[in-house]
């Protein structure tokens, strides 16, 4: 028996070919598949390509796919989900949840546990041993996703303009953006971001420079990196005291790129929840997300797949 673990973030689609104890066969990466930025048919166009390209040259057919999707929430989005599956082929059981819930499926498995994920967004995710959950964050680029990668990055251009302007103090960060950029003047950033449509991934690639000029001791970066790691806390401390679970026992997992790509910040939103939660152990997820879909398809083939209730 086989199952299909689809991870879809706003950066990049991981899809995972497993066997029914959970041992990855095949595995293919592509852009990014949210809904709200990227569109409906962009989405199937990506799940389509990532299918075919795992399924390829193998005679298997897939018991069920379990694919984590941010904005799975709302049933409306789900169903838009579902409805893709079907126009690329597959009638099988579909499990459709918020990408948040496969990232702490991949680090904790069944057990209660909170996971902050930060990609290009962020968003807080937890769930408690009787089986509720509760979310903070995700709203958006616009509306929120403090100490994700975009909101990193939009706030390294800001402190670039500001000393530009003399608003500011001086950072090593105009330099380092300008390079990553392309650019010779902080008076060409407007053009770059307005009048060519700088891409939210790309504004979000700055995030890696602000944890290099904080290495090298510049005290804006740092402060772009603290208030990241402490809005990403403020999220989990949100989700740990609603559902009850501060002097709990449990994993905190740390999943998304910026993680990865900034060990400083894993370090700032580990101290801070000692404070949130201090039985809590912190750590970065060290396997895909994609894992805890693949989880999920597998416990829909045996008709087991409990999603946590939102308290």
């Amino acid at each position: 028996m086989y199952v299909l673990g689809i991870d879809a973030g706003g950066t990049k689609t991981v899809c995972q070919l497993a066997e029914d104890r959970g041992r990855v066969i095949a595995e293919a990466r592509g852009g990014g598949a949210n809904l709200r930025t990227a569109g409906e048919f962009e989405v199937e166009r990506v799940f389509r390509r990532l299918v075919e390209d795992v399924l390829a040259h193998r005679a298997v057919t897939p018991q069920a796919i379990c694919i984590g999707i941010a904005g799975a929430d709302r049933e409306q989005d789900a169903d838009t989900v579902r409805e893709i599956v079907r126009r690329i082929g597959l009638d099988l059981p579909t499990v459709v949840v918020n990408d948040a819930l496969i990232a702490l499926v991949a680090g904790v498995g069944d057990d209660p546990g909170v996971v902050i994920v930060a990609g290009t967004g962020s968003i807080a995710y937890g769930r408690s041993a009787t089986g509720r959950a509760a979310r903070a964050g995700g709203w958006g680029y616009l509306l929120g996703d403090e100490g994700g990668g975009f909101w990193i990055g939009r706030a390294a251009l800001s402190a670039v303009v500001r000393q530009f302007d003399q608003r500011g103090p001086a950072t090593l960060l105009t330099d380092l953006v300008l390079a990553q950029m392309g650019l010779t003047t902080p008076a060409e950033v407007i053009q770059a971001v307005y009048d060519r449509g700088l891409p939210r991934h790309v504004i979000a690639g700055i995030a890696d420079v602000v944890e290099h000029a904080t290495r090298d001791g510049d005290a804006v970066a740092a402060e772009i990196l603290a208030r990241a790691a402490s809005e990403l806390a403020s999220a989990a401390a949100s989700v740990v005291t609603r559902l009850e679970m501060r002097g709990e026992v449990f994993q905190t997992i740390l999943a998304g790129g910026i993680f990865r790509g900034i060990p400083s910040l894993a370090t700032g939103v580990e101290t801070r929840m000692a404070e949130v939660a201090p039985r809590s152990a912190v750590r970065c997820l060290d396997s895909e997300p994609a894992a805890g879909a693949v989880t999920l398809a597998i416990a829909a083939t045996r008709g087991r797949v409990v999603i946590p209730t939102y308290i």
